[in-house]
């Protein structure tokens, strides 16, 4: 019953990329490529954070055009098993983009970027002329 449920909210909802469970292993491996991306932003910078297990740094391309950053990358995995009485070979391969615009106070020029056990984090400082636009908007009671 439970699983009929979940199968219904997903199907209603969607998974993370939007790819419905009812696809079955279809779905869960378009989920798969998909990574989970964290952005964060303090006073200073932008930090974007992108989840890329499996993958390395040579799979991955980071561009910034018109304002917008893309994340791009293409992930092959191969799987071989051999027994005595059969032999099982599994490969699967997708790439995947995310893309986020970026706000105009952002020094794309003095951006950074690097990949670490499967975690690309970018990070991106804001102007001195937007870290000193900021100002904090007292609330009082009613």
């Amino acid at each position: 019953m439970r699983s009929d449920m979940d199968r219904f909210i997903d199907s209603m909802f969607g998974g993370r990329t939007g790819f419905p469970s009812l696809f079955g292993a279809a779905g869960a491996k378009l989920s798969a490529m998909s990574p989970s991306i964290d952005v964060r932003e303090n006073g200073n910078e932008i930090v974007i954070e992108a989840e890329l297990p499996g993958m390395e740094e040579k799979d991955v391309q980071l561009t910034f055009r018109d304002g917008v950053i893309s994340i791009r990358g293409e992930k092959k995995s191969e799987r071989e098993e051999k027994k005595d009485d059969f032999h099982l070979t599994e490969r699967s391969y997708g790439s995947f983009e995310r893309s986020f615009r970026l706000p105009d106070t952002v020094e794309v020029d003095k951006a950074t970027a690097s990949f670490d056990k499967g975690v690309l984090k970018v990070v991106l400082p804001k102007s001195a002329e937007a870290i000193s636009r900021e100002k904090k908007i007292p609330i009082g009671k009613g």
